[in-house]
């Protein structure tokens, strides 16, 4: 029974498109989603960003502000396909969402301002996918505006993000004009009429056809470099077949050796439907991608896309209603079904699965399976956070979860009635249950609650999240944001002995620590741990324990308590006792040891910084740059282009408090800008001062 049925469960799969839409924000990815749910036949009115009547933006923090905060999933179909969409936040204090998102997808549509071309968070997002190894195709967003520009925009594809663009569509028009593309693949024309709901096919106009031909020329010989197959043909015919291109076209795609560039204008509803054919033509299926890799007693273990195979899936995302606690998953293998018990394998615990929904956005349809390149949610888990492993308790698997990134940000938060303190401990659990990179954590000097996050407006999104959720009024603190500590001169052969005898067994550890600044390419981590003890002298068990008690020593640093990043500790020698040395011993040693080194070392601070781009009129560009530099900030370019100008610059994170409300009053509301964490830099000695004494 199961051989017959195996053929239409793989074909199933083969029908599956599990994608994302990235973008900078602003650049139209939640118009994109809701064209394409209104193309599809989801939904039968257009959801507008600007009205409040998107499906996806359906919080209503999401509505106020006008942008995309949470991850949504919807599901649609298109051509006999079932296409997973989730629409992610395009502002950087939510790119934590985009990459639990991007690690449970096959596929992503990149959108591009047509105007803009590639911003930063686009730029950002775009690295995050290449992490992840997912697949995209590029849609060049708002071609109707004034200014829009294809060849531009794909032109800073090409410089700032490096793949091979290959242009399949021509558009028909400029800015108010446009009216439709030439498929370049085809060689045909696609025109919209009647009010832009339909799409007609016809010839290639004839003010076109010379243009067309060289795009297509230059199509060919670009993907012949990049494609033996079609390099073959093409240099026996001297050019392709619009089968073998399409096919050349899908390889590239699913490789990354090039990323195919569609156009038009989502709020227009121009250029959806060739999008959905590129996104079922192009984009990997559940089946298409490697196996997913986990590991299971110590070894490493694959599961295959087959919905026979045990079933593992990997939970993204956590949402806590009214009707009861979501966990949202992507399984990978196998099957699940209503009422089956799973195993939680990093919390060694087994859950039942009471509901299975197929998601759109906040509705959901009652499904009574998922199978394997399904993206669900279930209800019933209780503890699954987000990155935590579900799967069929008879094969345990862990799968690797997403990063989380370190928080930047932090405000002090305490309930306005001391009565409430026990309310807002249970709503600050709920938020860093369902957000991992919000950190809730108590001041071990003031007492606090702290909350920390990825930026001012992640911190506003969660208080005000509290307080939407009839939750306890609620005091916040100025923020402040995270420094860390670091080695600029280390010390060599530091000599610490830990000695503890109060009866019975004792406690003997001895260490020589070498601690020296770390290179930035020698590692990423921050810190590096090696042993150089020869003739057994500290068995390894012990060095072990040494490399775990510097960790703990990391915590705090001796400046001002902040954590220690971007240092190397060597254990160059050592000894042992007979019957007093033991591992925590040498743990005890490790860490009182360090932090010992790290006051004899020359250290520094270091604070958060972030690349500006900041937009705003030609006349205001004099007054921005004077703010920017009384901020502290290093200007690092500036372009202009039709009245606009263009500032880059890398400021400090803490200088931009408040920073929109003054580049509003100075350009008067025309002033724009955005930010893109760019790692720590040394700090100035009053800013180390001030956080010494706090």
């Amino acid at each position: 029974m199961r051989d017959n049925l195996r053929p239409h469960l793989t074909d199933s799969l083969t029908a599956v498109r599990n994608l994302g839409i990235l973008a900078h924000v602003d650049a139209g990815k939640t118009t994109v989603t809701e064209r394409i749910l209104y193309a599809t036949g989801t939904t039968h009115k257009r959801g507008e960003v600007h009205d409040g009547t998107t499906v996806t933006d359906y919080d209503p923090q999401e509505r106020d502000r006008g942008i995309t905060i949470f991850a949504a999933a919807v599901s649609c179909a298109w051509d006999g396909h079932r296409v997973n969409l989730i629409d992610t936040p395009g502002h950087v204090d939510f790119a934590d969402e985009v990459e639990r998102s991007l690690r449970v997808l096959d596929g992503a549509i990149a959108v591009f301002d047509a105007v803009a071309g590639v911003e930063p968070q686009s730029e950002s997002v775009w690295r995050q996918a290449d992490r992840h190894g997912v697949p995209r195709i590029a849609f060049v967003n708002k071609l109707d505006r004034a200014g829009a520009d294809l060849d531009t925009a794909v032109e800073s594809i090409r410089q700032r993000l490096h793949p091979a663009p290959l242009v399949v569509q021509l558009p028909i028009g400029a800015e108010d004009a446009f009216t439709g593309v030439v498929d370049l693949v085809r060689m045909r024309a696609l025109l919209w009429t009647d009010g832009h709901d339909t799409v007609e096919e016809g010839p290639v106009p004839d003010a076109l056809r010379d243009e067309a031909r060289r795009r297509r020329r230059q199509l060919e010989e670009t993907v012949a470099e990049l494609h033996p197959a079609a390099l073959e043909e093409f240099c026996a015919e001297a050019t392709l077949t619009a089968q073998t291109l399409a096919g050349a076209l899908r390889d590239l795609t699913r490789t990354g050796d090039g990323v195919v560039v569609l156009c038009g204008s989502a709020y227009r509803n121009l250029g959806i439907e060739p999008l959905l054919d590129a996104v079922v033509a192009y984009l990997p299926s559940p089946l298409d991608v490697p196996p997913v890799r986990g590991s299971a007693d110590g070894t490493e273990q694959e599961r295959a896309a087959d919905p026979e195979v045990p079933f593992a899936a990997l939970v993204f995302k956590v949402n806590a209603t009214a009707t009861g606690r979501l966990t949202y998953v992507r399984v990978y293998s196998g099957t699940i079904r209503k009422g089956d018990t799973v195993l939680d394998t990093g919390a060694r615990r087994t859950e039942r699965v009471g509901r299975i929904l197929r998601v759109q956005a906040d509705r959901h349809a009652e499904l009574d399976r998922a199978v394997a390149g399904d993206i669900v949610a279930v209800v019933g888990p209780k503890s699954a956070r987000a990155g935590a492993t579900l799967c069929a308790p008879a094969a345990p698997l862990l799968l690797e979860p997403p990063t989380v990134a370190d928080p930047v940000v932090s405000v002090a938060v305490e309930a306005r009635r001391s009565t409430d303190t026990e309310r807002l401990v249970a709503a600050l659990a709920r938020l860093a249950e369902e957000d991992p990179s919000l950190v809730v954590r108590t001041d071990s000097e003031t007492g606090q609650t702290v909350l920390s996050g990825m930026g001012e407006l992640h911190l506003e999104v969660a208080v005000e999240k509290i307080r939407r959720a009839q939750g306890p009024d609620v005091n916040v603190g100025r923020p402040r944001v995270a420094h860390r500590e670091t080695v600029v001169r280390g010390v060599s052969g530091l000599v610490y002995r830990h000695v503890k005898q109060d009866g019975g067994a004792g406690q003997f550890a001895h260490v020589v620590l070498d601690v020296e600044p770390l290179e930035a390419e020698a590692g990423s981590e921050g810190f590096v741990f090696r042993s150089t003890v020869v003739g057994g002298r500290v068995p390894q068990e012990y060095v072990r324990a040494v490399a775990a008690g510097c960790r703990d020593a990391l915590v705090e640093g001796p400046i001002g308590g902040h954590p220690v990043t971007g240092l190397r500790v060597t254990l160059s020698d050592g000894s042992t006792h007979v019957k007093d040395s033991s591992e925590m011993a040498f743990r005890t040693a490790g860490r009182l040891g360090l932090r010992q080194a790290l006051r004899a070392c020359a250290t520094i601070l270091l604070e958060p910084v972030v690349d500006v781009t900041v937009t705003v009129p030609e006349d205001a560009v004099g007054g921005v740059l004077g703010d920017l530099a009384a901020r502290r900030g290093r200007i690092s370019g500036s372009a202009t282009r039709s009245g606009t100008a263009v500032v880059e610059a890398t400021v400090p994170l803490a200088e931009l408090f408040g920073y929109a409300t003054r580049l509003r009053s100075r350009t008067q509301g025309r002033g724009v800008f955005t930010t893109r964490p760019a790692g720590y830099a040394p700090a100035p000695a009053a800013v180390a001062g001030a956080t010494a004494t706090r």
